[in-house]
Order: C-alpha cells, then sequence, then structure tokens
C-alpha cells in the first residue's frame, strides 16, 4: 500500500509539461537540434546514416519541422524483409543477402521526406478526428490523436485509455478509426508513435513504433 501510495504521489506532483518513460520522469525539452536528439540514441544509428546518405540533415534541422523518425527496427525490415527479398525473386538466388549500403540512396530521398513536415505537429493540437498535412515529399499523411480501444491497456481495467498519435497513409478513402471491416488491401497503413512531443531547438520529433516498415512497402 504504501509502494501505491508514493506511486500515486508522484504523478500527482508532475508538472503539466513533463511525462513519463519506462517508468522515469522526463522532461520533452532537448537542448538540441532533432539531428543532434537522434544522435543521442542508438535505436537511430542507422537512421542517422540514411539521413547522412541522402543528404537530408538540414531538412530535419530546418527551423519549425516535425519529423516522424521510424527507428532502425523499421530501416532493417525494409532492407532485409523488402528490399532483398525482390532481389532474390528477380535474381532467383535464394542465398542472396542485400545490405544496407547496396541501397539506391537518391531515389530513397523522397522515401525520407514523406516523415518530414515543413511545421510544428504538436500532440496538444490533434485530435480524434485528424487532419492531413503535407509531407516534404509533396504526398499528405493522415494525424490522428485517439485512444484505441483495442490497445492492451483495455484489458488491464483502465477506463480512462491513453491517447496515441497514429500516422497514416491513406488508400482511397479515409477509413474509419475502427477499420476492421475494411478489406485489407483496401485498408489505411495506420502506424502508431511510440514516443511523442520531443521538443527539440529547431522543432517537435514524434517516434514511430518498431514494427513499422520504412516507406510502408510490404514484403513481395
Amino acid at each position: 500500500m504504501l509502494i501505491a501510495a508514493l506511486l500515486v504521489a508522484s504523478f500527482v506532483c508532475c508538472k503539466k509539461d513533463d511525462y513519463f518513460i519506462g517508468g522515469s520522469l522526463h522532461n520533452p525539452q532537448f537542448n538540441g537540434t532533432t539531428y543532434e536528439y537522434l544522435k543521442t540514441n542508438p535505436l537511430f544509428d542507422t537512421l542517422l546514416l540514411l539521413i547522412d546518405k541522402t543528404g537530408l540533415k538540414d531538412e530535419v534541422n530546418a527551423a519549425n519541422t516535425t519529423f516522424f523518425a521510424p527507428t532502425d527496427y523499421a530501416i532493417k525490415k525494409y532492407v532485409k524483409g523488402v528490399v532483398q527479398e525482390r532481389k532474390r525473386l528477380e535474381t532467383g538466388d535464394e542465398n542472396l543477402v542485400f545490405e544496407f549500403g547496396e541501397l539506391d540512396f537518391a531515389q530513397l530521398k523522397d522515401s525520407l521526406r514523406a516523415y518530414i513536415f515543413g511545421e510544428k505537429i504538436e500532440r496538444g493540437a490533434l485530435n480524434s478526428t485528424g487532419k492531413y498535412f503535407s509531407a516534404k515529399d509533396g504526398e499528405q499523411r493522415h494525424i490522428t490523436l485517439w485512444d484505441d480501444p483495442t490497445s492492451d491497456y483495455v484489458s488491464g481495467g483502465l477506463t480512462n485509455l491513453p491517447k496515441y498519435i497514429y500516422f497514416t497513409k491513406v488508400i482511397g478513402s479515409l477509413d474509419p478509426l475502427d477499420n476492421k471491416a475494411v478489406p485489407q488491401t483496401e485498408r489505411d497503413m495506420r502506424m502508431q508513435v511510440q514516443t511523442s512531443g520531443i521538443q527539440t531547438t529547431n522543432g517537435i520529433l514524434h517516434v514511430l513504433t518498431n514494427g513499422h516498415t520504412f516507406t510502408f512497402a510490404t514484403a513481395p
């Protein structure tokens, strides 16, 4: 009971601008650029290489920019699960191994720009209706904030569900929030944000779930 009371007290004492990661208190402000923040976490080592190879560091660090960062897992899934499998089908070589350095980085420049937005997209300005935002590649993404009724928190007995940011590539027309009835081939590609609202000196950083595949590509 004492432990429970201390936990409740810790939540009550938190300032409005603070948030929890892994059970400890964090401040969303980072005293550095978005690129510099990415350098502090090994989860983005491959992403940083991709930014460097495509020459997009200045765009990531531009003023009032929002970056929905794919993690290294997302890029690995693209390289091994998508590109490598395509090459194997093309060559007929089942033993073919495709490495990150073999990617066509010039071609991927716009693919990475699809995650960069020339305005601040802050959590507090989002809702369940969502809104379209134009990415630097010229395409639009639909971005919402809603409490997912399919989340693991439901089975845990919580009545007030946590709200997630969702980053969506719309296929055809926009799906309803609960899109289980939409055929898989027509279903929007909706990705959850696992860490949101990191405020850097040049903009906002949101981190997409590790389950995302870079470019939204699917295996052949």
